[in-house]
């Protein structure tokens, strides 16, 4: 079954795994829960979960939240 997933969906979950890997790494480094999260960013906790799932579609204006919010880039774009 897998031979017949897409390269771009294999692409995809790929992405979205990396950035909820990364999202990860920077609240355990900088010691904030999910709870804790949430409320600094006016969200609710199960939209934290879905972040640290790796089944939500992230958005550019959430990369940047987060980017921000961390003070660290969680993707980088090179030429």
């Amino acid at each position: 079954m897998a031979s017949q997933v897409s390269p771009v969906i294999k692409q995809e979950v790929a992405l979205t795994m990396g950035l909820s890997d990364r999202l990860e790494e920077l609240m355990t480094a900088k010691g904030i829960s999910k709870i804790e999260l949430a409320r600094a960013l006016g969200k609710r906790p199960n939209e934290i979960t879905r972040w640290l799932s790796g089944q939500h579609n992230f958005t550019l204006r959430t990369i940047a939240l987060l980017s921000t919010f961390f003070g660290e880039s969680l993707i980088t774009i090179t030429h």
